[in-house]
């Protein structure tokens, strides 16, 4: 038996999806810094070291975008996109945890 099958994402640009996907990548590098959920120092090092270029990724993407004309984002077709790629669970580890009580 197979998977259920996701509903589709939103039609997106190529260059929102590259946006997309390159913030979606820059997010998981910082939750993977986060000294709040880190676990080693050679894992937050190696994610340090990749941040730049996904940080250049993301900036390409967003110069591509205002070079073909589209000056606004769809915030919520972008939301949406976020939503079914499992932004909510990759952002979440950028944050900090909650404050036990007490």
């Amino acid at each position: 038996m197979l998977p259920p099958e996701l509903p589709p994402l939103p039609a997106l640009t190529r260059a929102e999806g590259a946006f997309i996907d390159s913030y979606l990548l820059v997010v998981d590098l910082l939750g993977r810094m986060n000294p709040a959920h880190g676990a080693d120092t050679y894992s937050a090092l190696r994610a340090a070291q990749a941040l730049p270029a996904r940080a250049a990724e993301l900036l390409d993407a967003l110069t591509t975008m205002h070079a073909r004309g589209e000056t606004d984002l769809h915030a919520s077709t972008l939301t949406r996109a976020l939503r079914m790629l499992d932004g909510e669970r990759r952002a979440s580890r950028v944050t900090l945890p909650p404050q036990p009580p007490g």
